[in-house]
């Protein structure tokens, strides 16, 4: 069984703004996300992944302006602390893991932000680091509306992408 290390480990939504009319790329990230896996390196197809939870208070952009919003007005996180990812399926994980060795496959789930669940299918690429390590990415992209996440009308920011990139950059070590 291995747990993320949060200390090696980081969460990223990404969507793009038009900010005071010039096209904007905006990266909100976090190092508090939790959550556990277990791996038989001999056999990987019986792999299974826990539930991810990553702290929506702590999600930071380049901007505190936009922080207080994403917090107060849009995910609302005095109510809704945790986005969680319960996963359902892993997909096209097969065979054995020798070190170095990378493997791409799917985790199929349930996201929760706020009150709001919808399936998601994260796109995955892991290695077996070594017997004491694993590192990889997930990938998935939502709607915002999907979720009922309503960005807040201000004079600066206009035409606020529907689509969101949500991306998990992880290190996981065995369970002490």
């Amino acid at each position: 069984i291995f747990s993320i290390d949060q200390s090696q480990s980081e969460v990223r939504f990404i969507l793009s703004e038009l900010l005071n009319g010039n096209p904007t790329t905006v990266v909100g990230a976090s190092n508090q996300v939790a959550g556990q896996l277990a791996v038989n390196p001999s056999d990987l197809s019986p792999a299974q992944v826990g539930v991810i939870q990553v702290n929506a208070r702590t999600l930071e952009t380049d901007r505190s302006q936009r922080n207080n919003a994403i917090r107060n007005r849009i995910l609302h996180t005095d109510t809704y602390e945790f986005i969680t990812f319960t996963p359902t399926e892993v997909r096209g994980l097969t065979g054995d893991a020798a070190p170095g060795e990378s493997f791409t496959f799917q985790i199929v789930g349930d996201l929760t932000i706020q009150a709001v669940t919808n399936q998601v299918v994260f796109e995955v690429t892991a290695t077996a680091d070594s017997a004491a390590q694993i590192s990889g990415s997930a990938t998935t992209t939502v709607q915002r509306a999907d979720y009922g996440l309503q960005i807040p009308s201000v004079p600066q920011v206009a035409d606020v992408s529907e689509a969101v990139t949500l991306e998990i950059d992880f290190v996981a070590v065995p369970v002490s």
